[in-house]
């Protein structure tokens, strides 16, 4: 019997998700509180739990602040994050943290059981926009190199110069409106707004 905690401070969830994993023939909640601060006050006097289910914006310390107390606290204990954030920082944080999971709060109950077998079984659990987040972020940013022409590769090497529309038309051997049409174009393709978004994508190798 793999025991689980809860620290959640929406009351009704909290009550919903420890009546359902006391329902599981192989799981059991004995403790179910609202916040960091309550569950290391509680957890002396129970047994120490396998996994910890713990959301995010809790009063106190944040869930993702409370992963490393949690883990001192319980060396060996698994936890999961279930939140409404799903933004990249709250993700990453939380996984340099030490979450082995990251669940959204519209995930069945059901699919809560799944992941918290997968994570106890040393898996890691995430829900499927997250797993794609995460995959996004470690893929290499796409190169646009082959969707600018010759000649809009030029005219961003004298922008990254640091060339006037001017001089650049003049290092070119072009007139300054023929310069500003490739501008425009390569605005268009490299989806920026200004000379300096441009020269920043040069720089991160975005082009």
């Amino acid at each position: 019997m793999k025991k689980i905690a809860i620290i959640e401070d929406d009351k009704e969830l909290k009550v919903l998700l420890e009546k359902y994993l006391n329902f599981q023939n192989d799981l059991s909640c004995e403790t179910s509180v609202e916040s960091i601060e309550e569950f290391l006050s509680e957890v002396n006097k129970q047994d120490k739990p396998d996994l910890i289910i713990c959301d995010i914006g809790l009063p106190g310390v944040s869930g993702i602040e409370g992963i490393k107390i949690l883990k001192e606290k319980i060396p060996g204990v698994e936890v999961v994050m279930l939140t409404v954030d799903d933004n990249s920082e709250s993700i990453f944080k939380s996984l340099c943290n030490g979450a082995s999971g990251y669940l959204v709060k519209n995930t069945s109950l059901d699919k809560i059981k799944e992941s918290i077998d997968i994570v106890l079984n040393g898996g890691s659990a995430m829900s499927p926009n997250i797993a794609r987040k995460v995959v996004e972020y470690f893929t290499p940013a796409k190169h646009v190199e082959s969707e600018l022409s010759d000649r809009e590769n030029e005219i961003v090497e004298g922008l990254v110069e640091g060339l006037s529309y001017k001089l650049v038309a003049h290092k070119l051997d072009i007139s300054i409106d023929t310069v500003r049409h490739h501008i425009k174009s390569i605005y268009r393709k490299l989806n920026v707004n200004s000379k300096a978004e441009v020269i920043a994508k040069s720089y991160k190798g975005q082009i």
